[in-house]
């Protein structure tokens, strides 16, 4: 794997779902995996099968991609079962060829909300990781609430992400759950945690409380992660999730990765629904070409945009 490769996430299906007012039928989520498998993202979150009817259906007829890889959401075995006999984990293996899976990495969490021994909850996360890799094609564990973890208990949150590695996760992903770390201290968090699991197999999951979920994800990237996690427009509950229509034109235009997207697919994303987002806004910097035509997300290809694009007014 490239250095400079960096893996997309999308989680718009699952966590841009929960925004206030949003409500994605099977149909919706099809669509938007459809556009986002046109726009050739790594990973496409399809929601959490078992959790509610609308995922149940969209993952009992799921589309076909072409070029992205659909993934089913879901929680480590419960406390007291076995990983074998843990009616969550069997759903998931039978939804999706990927796996996320989110755990805690807080040790408050889980001696308060799931009150447990610290011992039972690395249990619970190795053994949910190693019964999935057996049936599934990737395993990705969600470090929920770690950056809250490493700085209140850093050898637990470490011992954590590491039990979910060394048990054959492909991504450890690192959560800012609750959107409140700042770019400073993701760099310096991350950094660490790439010299106990390799930068290559370590993801970012932002939150945008404090406004910084964009700033932290590129900061981890820096400091090594190479799988960043967002969704489509910042849609997320609360104040929201990385924006990757931000993230994706950053990483590429200004800091230099590949993303796996050309520049002519990544104007796929340019005229969705009228509005203008980071691409279309790199071409009026001088950034990128304009190609012959726009294809719209969403459209099929049945809407072209052909006319012109005005060059750069100056600064404002």
């Amino acid at each position: 794997m490239s250095d400079k490769r960096v893996y997309l996430y999308d989680s718009t299906l699952r966590d841009g779902q929960q925004t206030q007012g949003v409500d994605f039928s099977a149909a919706d989520k099809t669509a938007i995996a459809k556009a986002l498998d046109e726009l050739s993202i790594d990973y496409i979150e399809g929601g959490w099968p078992g959790a509610n009817p609308t995922d149940d259906a969209f993952f009992a007829n799921p589309p076909k991609l072409k070029n992205s890889k659909l993934t089913a959401f879901g929680m480590t075995r419960r406390a007291g079962r076995s990983a074998s006999n843990d009616p969550g984990l069997t759903t998931l293996a039978q939804s999706a060829p990927i796996v996320c899976m989110v755990g805690k990495s807080w040790d408050f969490q889980v001696t308060e909300a799931l009150g447990i021994e610290l011992s039972e909850n690395l249990a619970m996360i190795s053994e949910s990781i190693a019964h999935l890799k057996s049936q599934v094609s990737e395993v990705m564990f969600d470090a929920e609430h770690f950056f809250d973890g490493y700085k209140a208990n850093r050898d637990y949150a470490l011992a954590a992400i590491k039990a979910a590695y060394e048990a054959g996760a492909r991504w450890v992903v690192l959560c800012d759950t609750n959107g409140g770390t700042l770019p400073d201290e993701i760099f310096d968090i991350v950094t660490d945690v790439c010299t106990h699991v390799p930068g290559g197999n370590v993801g970012i999951h932002c939150h945008n409380d404090t406004e910084n979920a964009v700033a932290n994800s590129l900061a981890a990237v820096r400091a090594g992660v190479r799988q960043v996690q967002g969704t489509l427009n910042g849609l997320g509950e609360r104040c929201g999730n990385a924006n990757l229509i931000s993230i994706i034109p950053t990483l590429m235009l200004k800091m230099g990765y590949d993303v796996g997207i050309s520049h002519e697919q990544g104007w796929v994303a340019c005229f969705s629904r009228g509005k203008e987002p980071g691409l279309l806004r790199a071409y009026r910097a001088g950034a990128c070409r304009k190609p012959a035509s726009y294809p719209c997300v969403g459209s099929g290809g049945a809407f072209k945009y052909s006319g012109p694009v005005p060059r750069n007014r100056g600064r404002g």
